[in-house]
């Protein structure tokens, strides 16, 4: 593997690319090691495979960090309570974004209809509230009062923004949320609530007398087509880099502080039992107008990168149900086992990479850094 000079977020640390890839044809030769040239993507329609997340998160919520320390105690987890929790060291005003899921659970009521839920938390889990509900009642007003009611009970002020992921439930979701005020972002970026419904399949809905095996989500994840990129978010070349976990760490940690756009995750909350000197893989962008590139990036809700050896292609997913081929690369042995071994990396670290936007593919800072996750759909 072969190192180039570039520097992450002025840290003195360099990132290090795999070996370099081709140009794709008809463009320029002048192109720094390992760095790509980012072509007017061609639609090439292809679905791709997630990946796996073998780590779970810690101490996922309240009602299993309790339920966690012996057995018995586990078993006096009621799966017909309701939630309705802050933790007391929490500020209140702080809490400013809200997750959210609204969609019917594998449990069967006393009619044998399906059983309606709504999910809240924020993104630390120091807020969780869930409610049941007949799927009788499942509009926005109803909606729209429960989350009102999430206020009221824990005594914090509604959210700023509240993110979804499931865009079959767009439509009231944001009816609900506007009527409060709220702005309502669909994303994939809800990795505590995912990992939280994920948690409460195991330890509540399986355990509910109404429970049906082998039920199937009623909403499931989309997984669309990629489709072109647009212009406005073309940069000049790219490259995949990787990065040691505390240099991550510590990107994460600086985030607000270095740079005006990019996102982070709760590294801490989400259990990642990484060495140090675990290499972290993801990508480098350059762009002459990166600032404007990374604005526009912001907005995207960026979720996910992987790659798609097929076709040649680096696909972005980003919001709940856009992905785009961002790339793609002149196909070779040697371009496909870079790639491989990208997609190799990621797995080994529990589905983690990142997205990097710099002036410079050896400049030594970002004007933008996203930490992404790949997680698999959620069992409800």
């Amino acid at each position: 593997m072969t190192t180039a000079t570039a520097i992450v977020a002025g840290h003195g640390l360099t990132l290090h690319r795999s070996l370099p890839l081709p140009n794709p044809p008809g463009r320029p030769c002048s192109v720094s090691l390992s760095a790509r040239p980012l072509p007017h993507a061609r639609p090439v329609i292809v679905p791709a495979s997630p990946s796996s997340r073998p780590c779970r998160c810690r101490s996922i919520s309240s009602e299993s960090s309790t339920a966690a320390e012996t057995t018995e105690e586990e078993d006096e987890v009621d799966p017909q309570a309701e939630v309705c929790y802050l933790d007391p060291d929490a500020d209140p005003e702080s809490i400013r974004e809200w997750e959210l899921d609204f969609c019917s659970r594998p449990i069967l009521d006393a009619r044998g209809k399906k059983v309606w839920e709504l999910v809240v938390c924020d993104a630390t889990l120091s807020l969780q509230f869930t409610r049941y509900f007949p799927n009788t009642s499942i509009n926005s007003v109803t909606l729209r009062d429960a989350l009102a009611s999430v206020s009221d009970a824990l005594g914090v002020p509604l959210p700023d923004r509240v993110r979804f992921f499931r865009s079959q439930m767009q439509t009231i979701i944001t009816r609900a949320c506007g009527e409060l005020g709220v702005k309502a972002v669909p994303s994939r970026r809800c990795v505590s609530l995912l990992l939280w419904l994920e948690e409460r399949y195991e330890a509540v809905y399986s355990r509910h007398p109404g429970f049906q095996a082998g039920t199937r989500p009623l909403l499931a994840l989309d997984n669309p087509f990629p489709t072109t990129l647009p212009e406005n978010l073309f940069g000049d070349k790219w490259a995949f880099v990787q990065l040691p976990f505390s240099a991550v760490r510590e990107e994460v940690e600086s985030l607000e502080r270095r740079y005006a756009f990019g996102a982070g995750l709760d590294l801490d909350l989400l259990g990642f039992e990484l060495e140090e000197t675990t290499l972290v893989p993801g990508v480098a962008v350059e762009s002459s107008r990166a600032k404007p590139l990374a604005a526009w990036m912001n907005g995207l809700e960026i979720c996910a990168m992987e790659v798609d050896t097929g076709r040649a292609s680096l696909i972005l997913s980003a919001g709940v149900s856009t992905r785009y081929i961002y790339s793609g690369y002149q196909k070779s042995p040697a371009a496909t086992q870079e790639a491989e071994a990208w997609e190799a990396a990621k797995k080994a670290c529990s589905g983690l990479h990142f997205l990097a936007i710099q002036e410079n593919l050896n400049s030594d800072g970002c004007v933008g850094f996203w930490l992404l996750l790949d997680l698999p759909p959620p069992p409800v």
